[in-house]
């Protein structure tokens, strides 16, 4: 007798959350839980679909604006400062009368305009400046090479003219394509960096999350424990719905910001490697349009992430509806018709 009483009191889960309810009557409890279900589903996918867009929304802008114009500028440093090396080069060895021997030169000078060229949408900077500043300095050393190669002063002094536009600290060519470069990956970064209230929503989404899981495991209870009911399939459904919503989209998010940071580390360095000054320009280069192709292939739009998205968008959709559908469905079927 003992043992039977022993046993009959043992403490479980469901005794537990029974007795908490004992005091609702079955349709205002159902009641309940439809109107908990419904707030905090409608929380959790608002959540989740600003801070998913978000991050999207970062990421393609990284790939279609700020990383093409940190590389942009970083290309067209060093075909300036290649192509004031491989003019002197030419006037150093007296080749300036060889036929084709300026074509270097020319070439970094038309890759430099053609890189100013093609970031002129993609960034808010002023670039007139500097692209006044890149004229004058390739008509200086054309002049240079070309018009004064047999006066020898001439060509001296615009020799000397292209070295003052492209090195003068501060209002020469380099230093303002340093101005720019910083600027453009401090804009890089906080583009692809999510903000406090992006963390705050995440935080939010997974709460609302949690929360729902649990009244949809309550609500199941309900439904078998008062009204004698099997497993409601709208209800099962909405809760592995719940449960992915918790897992993948984040795990996505996490795995969208490695690619992220990774794309930054390498933009960092093509920066660095852009300043480089001396004969390892061509290194320079080579090593530039590496990495950028590096980041090119970190920032392509994923089919998979891009799927994601639109998988969190309809199952937020389907988390409203799975629960008002099963409980409304119970309760007009068992209650409101009858009033």
């Amino acid at each position: 007798m003992r043992a039977g009483a022993g046993s009959s009191t043992r403490w479980s889960p469901a005794a537990f959350w029974r007795g908490c309810l004992a005091p609702w009557r079955t349709r205002r409890l159902l009641e309940a839980h439809l109107l908990v279900l419904f707030v905090c589903a409608a929380l959790a996918s608002t959540a989740l679909f600003l801070c998913c867009g978000q991050t999207q929304r970062g990421a393609e802008a990284l790939a279609s604006r700020e990383a093409p114009a940190v590389q942009g500028l970083a290309a067209t440093r060093l075909a300036a400062l290649r192509a004031d090396q491989e003019a002197h080069t030419l006037v150093e060895m007296h080749l300036v009368d060889v036929a084709g021997s300026g074509e270097t030169y020319r070439s970094q000078l038309s890759a430099a305009d053609q890189g100013l060229s093609r970031i002129a949408d993609r960034t808010d900077q002023d670039l007139g400046t500097v692209n006044g500043l890149l004229a004058t300095y390739s008509n200086s050393l054309s002049l240079g090479t070309s018009l004064y190669r047999d006066q020898p002063l001439m060509r001296e002094q615009k020799l000397h003219e292209a070295d003052s536009l492209l090195t003068r600290k501060t209002v020469g060519l380099a230093p303002r394509l340093d101005d720019l470069q910083r600027n453009q990956l401090r804009h890089a970064r906080a583009t692809a960096a999510p903000g406090p209230w992006q963390r705050v929503g995440w935080w939010f989404a997974e709460v609302a999350l949690a929360a729902l899981a649990l009244t949809l495991v309550s609500a199941l209870f309900v439904l078998r424990d008062r009204c004698g009911r099997d497993w409601n399939v709208y209800l099962l459904a909405a809760l592995v719905l719940t449960v992915l919503l918790a897992v993948v989209p984040l795990v996505t998010t996490f795995s969208v910001e490695h690619a992220l940071d990774g794309a930054l580390r390498d933009l960092e360095q093509i920066t660095e490697v852009s300043r480089r000054t001396g004969p390892a320009l061509a290194d320079a280069q080579a090593s530039v349009a590496e990495t950028s192709e590096q980041v090119r292939r970190q920032l392509v739009a994923d089919a998979w992430t891009g799927r994601v998205y639109r998988g969190t968008l309809v199952g937020g959709l389907l988390v409203v509806v799975l629960p008002a559908l099963g409980l409304g469905l119970r309760l007009d079927s068992d209650y409101w018709r009858r009033r």
